[in-house]
C-alpha cells in the first residue's frame, strides 16, 4: 500500500470513534520569502489548537496558497487528507497537496495529544548518525549547516536534489540529480520533503546500502508506523510546546526558539500508541 494511502487510512481509522476537531485557521509566513529556514513552512490549525506544519517552497505553493486560507477554515480536516495522499495520482496543485499534508501532521498532533503522548528531544541536529571518517553518507535535500557537521567527522557525503543549478561536485562532497547515486550510502538523511512530494518509496529503494534512514524537518509530524514499516529507520520533527508564540512567530517569520523544540521517534522499540 502506497504510504500516503496507509496514512490517510489510518487516520480515517483512529478518528472514527471520536470525529477531529474542524480546521480553524491557516497561519502563513509572509509573502515573498523572507530567505530564512522559518519562513518556508506554514501551519494549519486546528481547534483543539493543534498544529501541522508543511513546506510551503515547492514550486509556486507559497505564492498561492494564502487564496485557500477562507477556503479551509471550517473544514474537516480528514478531508483535507485526501487533497495529499491523492496529489500522487493526479494532477492536484501544490498549494493544495501542501494543505493536505499539513492537515496530516494537525491530525498527528491531534491523536499524540489524546493519547498523553509528548515525544522525545532530539539530542542533535543529524537525527541521531553517527558518520565515521571514510563512511558513505547521503542527504536528501541540501542542508548546509548539516554538510559541515558530517564533513567535519571525516566521512564521503552525496546530497540528492531537486535543484539543477546546485549539482556538481563541491568542497569534500557531492550534489546530484539521481537518487541512485546514493546505493552506497551506509546512513542516509533525508528532509520530510520526500512525503511531501510522495518520493519517499522511491528514494528509500535507491539507497540499497543504508542501515539507517532517517527523515528530519519541520514537516516530519505525520503517524511514524507506516514509515517504520517502510524501512525508515527515525523521524525527527518539530514539537510546538506553546501555540500563540508559535503563531506569532509563522506571521513574523521570526524564529520559533523557544516556541519549539525537536524531537526524534527511533522505529526500534516504538510499540505505537495502541487505539
Amino acid at each position: 500500500m502506497r504510504i500516503a494511502i496507509h496514512i490517510a487510512a489510518l487516520l480515517q481509522q483512529a478518528f472514527s470513534h471520536r470525529p477531529p476537531p474542524r480546521v480553524r485557521a491557516l497561519h502563513l509566513p509572509p509573502v515573498p520569502w523572507t530567505g530564512s529556514k522559518d519562513g518556508e513552512f506554514g501551519a494549519l490549525e486546528l481547534e483543539s489548537g493543534a498544529l501541522g506544519l508543511s513546506y510551503l517552497l515547492l514550486d509556486d505553493t507559497l505564492a498561492s496558497i494564502g487564496a485557500a486560507a477562507g477556503a479551509v477554515q471550517g473544514a474537516d480536516p480528514l478531508a483535507l487528507v485526501r487533497w495529499w495522499a491523492d496529489a500522487g495520482d493526479d494532477a492536484a496543485s501544490p498549494a493544495r497537496a501542501a494543505l493536505g499534508f499539513a492537515a496530516v501532521n494537525a491530525l498527528t498532533r491531534e491523536r499524540f495529544d489524546r493519547a498523553g503522548f509528548v515525544p522525545p528531544a532530539a539530542t542533535d541536529s543529524i537525527g541521531g548518525l553517527d558518520p565515521q571518517p571514510g563512511e558513505s553518507i547521503g542527504m536528501v535535500g541540501y542542508f548546509p549547516p548539516l554538510v559541515k557537521q558530517v564533513l567535519a567527522r571525516g566521512a564521503r557525503l552525496t546530497v540528492l536534489e531537486l535543484r539543477a543549478d546546485l549539482a556538481g561536485t563541491r568542497d569534500g562532497y557531492t550534489v546530484t540529480l539521481d537518487p541512485q547515486d546514493l546505493a552506497g550510502c551506509t546512513q542516509v538523511l533525508s528532509t520530510s520533503t520526500v512525503l511531501l512530494n510522495h518520493t519517499l518509496q522511491r528514494v528509500r529503494a535507491a539507497c540499497r546500502a543504508a542501515r539507517r534512514f532517517v527523515l528530519v524537518g519541520p514537516g516530519a509530524g505525520c503517524l511514524p508506523d507506516p514509515l517504520f514499516d517502510a524501512g525508515v529507520t527515525a523521524l525527527g520533527g518539530t514539537w510546538i510546546r506553546d501555540r500563540e508564540a508559535f503563531v506569532q512567530a509563522i506571521a513574523t517569520g521570526a524564529p520559533w526558539r523557544g516556541a519549539a523544540f525537536k524531537f526524534l521517534l527511533q522505529a526500534e522499540g516504538w510499540a505505537g500508541l495502541g487505539r
